[in-house]
């Protein structure tokens, strides 16, 4: 059950990873700063200091190395709970979990911030800049939370 899990971080890192060059050295995002696709979706750069989707900003290199000290703590955490889970959707929400926040330490500890680039608004209201390992950890968690609520008690 456990390989599972592995497998599924090591796809959404890869996929998070492949696409994050592809947003910086094939399109060159960073200088277009954003490409219209859709009416409510663009390819918006943002440079991410803080936690997912821009909450807490850390600026400074202690604040940045704090952030990718607490997400591999994380990790490692999520990492040994794959390993004890029993529940195949649980571990595969946990391989969520664990891809993304692999995906976000590389972007930090290479560049010093988190690349994110997937970009939703409708009209005038904008709402968060993300990426492949954000989207990633949130559906993991939503997953993980709705099992939690949602299993049988006893």
């Amino acid at each position: 059950m456990k390989r599972l899990g592995y497998i599924i971080a090591a796809l959404v890192f890869a996929i998070d990873q492949l696409v994050k060059y592809w947003v910086l050295h094939v399109i060159h995002l960073p200088e277009r700063g954003f490409i219209d696709v859709l009416p409510f979706f663009r390819l918006t750069f943002v440079g991410n200091v803080g936690v997912s989707m821009g909450l807490f900003p850390a600026g400074t290199p202690m604040g940045r190395w704090f952030l990718v000290i607490a997400t591999a703590a994380i990790a490692a955490v999520v990492a040994v709970w794959i390993t004890r889970e029993r529940q195949r959707y649980d571990v595969m929400a946990l391989g969520l979990v664990l891809g993304g926040a692999l995906g976000n330490i590389v972007d930090r500890v290479r560049f010093g911030y988190v690349v994110d680039f997937l970009h939703l608004f409708w009209h005038e209201r904008s709402f968060w800049v993300f990426n492949v390992a954000d989207a990633a950890i949130t559906l993991g968690v939503l997953l993980l939370l709705t099992r939690a609520l949602l299993a049988p008690k006893g």
